[in-house]
């Protein structure tokens, strides 16, 4: 049995982000119909240092595939050997028989998957008229958010605020020259938040929460991506009472990210959390009910959006006929 090997290179070469937001948002589907199993994630951390690495392993019974996705981050000193600080790597198995059918890197499945998240979360949550954004942080998966939103929702201006100010600059200008829309720089997240109907917040949530209650207009829509683990925090927790919460995964999300801390200090009970993304897209419960609502999608990852993320790049790979072939089992 050959197992088909993809680089960065090739993936990138497939990617398409509405394709991803479409299986995506049929994995969401997949995950509420109970066509999922997915075991909480792994973390483990460096002991000594902040580096760390999470494991997401899943089972789609309606795609067929078993994945694992290895994702590092803040391994300093791999530039010192030819290595980026973070490094991802997804394996794809046949649900069937367990063969690995293809093992590939994993840059551009996370920065992906997450940005269709963000935009399924505005598709179905924010008003239909929303057309000024605000992100939270300037780095890749702002510019992802960015992207993947614009496709959803026709937008006018975005504003763009984080804690370095050469980051805004730069974010700005690269970003208008390849959207073409009007982006600004805040100096003040409180500025940048107040002016937007729509509020993404992509920082690595390990500086405390940013984002306030009262910054907020009527009827905007939040997607809080960044906060992924018990200790990292976007949102201040009063956000959450009386918000029309939605997680990717309520189990997920009430032991991680910002539903954790809202449900840790009990400012709001895991009942209070309206319901899970997938049960919206499948009809179950209506999504945005009034152009007044506060919504908040708090997603913390789940591994059915790499699985279907991998799914669909390894069957675009032997469309075109891209990497190599590895037999494991001689």
């Amino acid at each position: 049995m050959e197992t088909l090997l993809l680089n960065k290179t090739e993936i990138g070469s497939l990617i398409d982000l509405d394709t991803v937001r479409e299986v995506v948002e049929e994995g969401y589907r997949s995950f509420n119909s109970g066509h999922v199993v997915q075991p909480d994630y792994m973390h483990i951390a460096q002991p000594g240092t902040d580096a760390e690495i999470d494991f997401k392993c899943g089972l789609d019974m309606a795609g067929g595939y078993i994945s694992i996705k290895c994702s590092s981050g803040r391994y300093r000193d791999n530039v010192k050997i030819g290595l980026p600080p973070g490094i991802s790597t997804v394996l794809l198995f046949d649900a069937n028989t367990s063969a690995v059918k293809c093992i590939m890197d994993g840059f551009w499945i996370t920065g992906c998957r997450t940005a269709a998240a963000g935009a399924i979360s505005v598709k179905y949550l924010a008003r239909k008229d929303a057309d000024k954004l605000c992100i939270i942080g300037a780095g890749k998966q702002a510019r992802q958010q960015l992207r993947a939103i614009m496709r959803v929702r026709d937008l006018k201006e975005v504003a763009v605020w984080s804690y370095r100010e050469e980051e805004v600059r730069k974010f700005a200008e690269e970003m208008f020259r390849e959207t073409g829309l009007t982006i600004k720089g805040y100096a003040s997240a409180e500025e940048a938040v107040g002016l937007a109907d729509i509020v993404v917040t992509t920082t690595v949530g390990r500086r405390g929460p940013v984002v306030k209650r009262e910054w907020l207009k009527p009827g905007t829509h939040i997607a809080a991506i960044g906060a992924d683990l018990p200790d990292k925090q976007e949102l201040h927790t009063d956000i959450f009472k009386g918000a029309k919460i939605v997680n990717d995964s309520i189990g997920l999300c009430i032991k991680n990210g910002d539903t954790h801390h809202a449900v840790e200090e009990k400012v709001i009970g895991p009942d209070d959390i309206y319901g899970e993304i997938g049960e919206i897209i499948l009809g179950l419960k209506p999504g945005r009910e009034s152009d007044e609502e506060i919504t908040v999608f708090d997603t913390v990852g789940m591994a059915i959006q790499d699985n279907v993320t991998a799914a669909f790049l390894y069957k675009a790979a032997l469309a075109k006929g891209l990497g190599v072939y590895y037999d494991f089992l001689k």
